[in-house]
């Protein structure tokens, strides 16, 4: 790990000076000052929250992964090992997204009302924050996966890459087995049942997810660098 901080710092430094993070960071504002209104149950909002991390998730991938010149990329990659420097750029990709989706949750958490769906049964703050946090967790984890298999060097074509990158996260919130959907699904379970879930075996499936993923993205970037 120590050997990734200079890379981490340095796709850190490549992510904030481009601003290429504006657009991703403005929308999902955007989503949420219309999904999320003052009062509404808490456990509700933070799913409709997490949910919209995934895509932004994937989006921080793809700009993380295209930020670089070819020429730049290649003296990284000889520098420290093409796979190392990949695995870098995923890793800010993700810890953007998890950033942000922290962020949403401590703002969410504190504008919703701790309730139950009908406002009938009262739910503790922090349990149903932590929640919501975990399922934020578990979208940037699915939606770095998403971005690693949809971007380069899996996907060197934007025409190809875009709508793969879109499909894919779509699947990721919509298809049964889905480690997000099963976060979301607990946490609007849970506020329909004025109860608290603990999304655990969902952040599980996610982290197993995104590691295999990253690994495979990252051994093709050593093949096709």
């Amino acid at each position: 790990m120590t050997a990734l901080r200079p890379l981490l710092r340095y796709q850190a430094a490549l992510l904030m000076r481009s601003q290429r993070w504006l657009p991703p960071v403005i929308l999902y504002a955007a989503f949420l000052a219309i999904g999320v209104q003052t009062g509404q149950p808490i456990l509700d909002s933070l799913g409709y929250a997490a949910a919209a991390v995934l895509p932004v998730a994937a989006w921080f991938v793809r700009i993380c992964a295209t930020n670089e010149p070819p020429a730049a990329r290649s003296c990284v990659g000889a520098a420290a090992g093409p796979a190392r420097a990949h695995l870098a750029c995923l890793l800010t990709a993700f810890g953007a997204a998890a950033l942000l989706g922290v962020a949403a949750t401590v703002v969410v958490t504190v504008l919703s009302s701790p309730t139950s769906t009908n406002h009938q049964t009262r739910l503790p703050v922090l349990p149903a924050g932590g929640a919501g946090l975990v399922a934020a967790l578990v979208c940037a984890l699915l939606g770095t996966a998403v971005g690693a298999l949809t971007t380069w060097p899996l996907l060197r074509s934007p025409g190809r890459a875009v709508p793969a990158m879109l499909l894919g996260a779509v699947l990721a919130l919509v298809v049964t087995g889905s480690p997000a959907r099963a976060a979301i699904s607990d946490l609007v379970t849970g506020s329909q049942a004025g109860t608290v879930p603990a999304p655990l075996l969902p952040l599980l499936g996610a982290g197993a997810m995104a590691a295999a993923a990253v690994a495979v993205a990252c051994a093709l970037t050593t093949r096709r660098g």
